[in-house]
């Protein structure tokens, strides 16, 4: 028999049809016991998807990289290339223009683009984790019709939850959306709006009724180009300094009945949903950074001598170096996992927040011990190192602290000692 897939039906899309023969078993194996394939384990099309961005980020991303840093802004010519490549909708049916491809496919994307630049990775990652998928779960034909083949091919996303006064407790949120006829007029102001400076649709968390508290909280399709929509002056960060992140006015902002997402007062249940599925996201993107960083180090290490040896063969930095490798190791397996449990359509929140809360810390560290074993030339911006450490900080941060995924853990923990 040929096994194809072994995680689930896929989609169709572009994928090779082509299955992988069924792995062999041996005879003490045969008796009852099922063979899985190991998590680093990819389907063809997986595999092809991975090679192709790789060869992608090498060549059309990174000579961008730091002057784009140096810059704050992201070059048109490196979001083009990411719409060309079709790595802005990766899970889109064919219909919509999209890839058609797999969420997995999507977490290895994030990852190989991380290697190269986290910016760019989290301009991926917020488009397809976030946007499209919003879209394409609650949208009506019509709005799939106006907006899906859009963001496939030319049209950058942003997620508007977080408020000044709404960072981690984030349905304490101010903004209201007050209904008149057939339409909603939208006050107030939202925080930390990453792709502000580029996205032609916003997808707005708005109360529509505030004396019920967060069961008010309704998600609207804005435009960029509403009346009453101002993208401010964006923030001047640590990290992450080509991904724009603005606040964001909006004064009177009249929206259509129709441009609703999904159903009035369940705009907080959206956004928790898509916030679990933007961890294992995050998670990718943070282990990509930390492999890129370890990528262009150990090299160093090995053609740099001192005291008339490599500094890679001095047991003191070989017990180091074996350390952060098997970290970064032990990310990976967890982002993995919960990509594949989320794809199975099993639970996957307590393994979201565990890869997303580990990988924030393994970035650190890696980023660190980088710049260490580098030695002088790790502090300057001649290498990209500096970067990869400013860049990492921010995982611990956004789409829920680490705190925040520390909380949700035990909750989870708590439960399962109940019996």
């Amino acid at each position: 028999t040929n096994i194809s897939r072994p995680w689930g039906a896929c989609p169709a899309g572009w994928r090779s049809r082509s299955s992988n023969p069924a792995p062999e078993v041996s005879s003490d194996q045969a008796v009852g016991m099922v063979s899985f394939p190991p998590l680093q384990t990819y389907s063809e099309e997986e595999s092809m998807m991975r090679e192709a961005v790789k060869k992608c980020a090498q060549e059309r991303i990174a000579p961008f990289v730091s002057k784009m840093d140096e810059n704050s802004a992201m070059d048109e010519e490196v979001i083009k290339t990411l719409f060309e490549q079709g790595l802005m909708g990766i899970e889109i049916d064919p219909e919509y223009n999209g890839t058609g491809s797999t969420f997995f496919s999507s977490i290895l994307v994030i990852e190989e683009l991380a290697k190269v630049d986290a910016s760019v990775a989290v301009l991926c990652d917020i488009q397809n984790t976030l946007i499209n998928t919003l879209f394409t779960k609650l949208g009506t034909t019509a709005q799939k019709e106006q907006y899906l083949s859009r963001l496939s091919t030319d049209m950058v996303g942003s997620f508007c939850l977080s408020e000044a006064e709404s960072g981690s407790d984030a349905f304490s949120l101010k903004t209201r959306a007050d209904k008149h006829k057939d339409y909603y007029i939208i006050n107030g102001s939202k925080m930390w709006i990453s792709n502000a400076e580029h996205a032609g649709v916003f997808l707005v968390m708005a109360n529509v009724d505030p004396s019920s508290g967060y069961k008010g909280i309704t998600c609207f399709i804005v435009d960029r180009d509403t009346e009453g929509l101002e993208i401010c002056k964006k923030e001047n960060k640590l990290g992450l300094r080509a991904s724009s992140t603005c606040p964001l006015n909006l004064d009177n902002v009249k929206v259509p009945e129709k441009n609703i997402l999904g159903q009035i007062g369940q705009g907080y249940k959206y956004a928790i949903e898509m916030l679990n599925e933007g961890r294992i996201g995050i998670a990718a993107q943070m282990i990509g950074l930390a492999q890129g960083c370890f990528d262009h180090t150990i090299p160093y290490t090995k053609q740099r001598v001192q005291f008339g040896q490599r500094i890679f063969d001095f047991q003191g930095m070989q017990h180091q170096i074996a350390h952060v490798a098997s970290q970064i190791e032990a990310g990976r397996l967890l982002t993995y996992n919960a990509a594949r449990l989320k794809e199975a359509g099993r639970p996957f929140i307590k393994e979201a927040c565990m890869a997303k809360y580990f990988t924030a810390e393994v970035a650190t560290l890696t980023t660190s011990k980088c710049i260490e074993w580098m030695g002088g030339v790790g502090f300057t911006k001649d290498y990209p190192i500096e970067k990869y450490y400013r860049d990492c900080k921010i995982g611990t941060i956004y789409e829920g602290t680490t705190n925040v995924q520390l909380s949700t853990i035990a909750k989870f923990i708590d439960k399962e000692y109940d019996h």
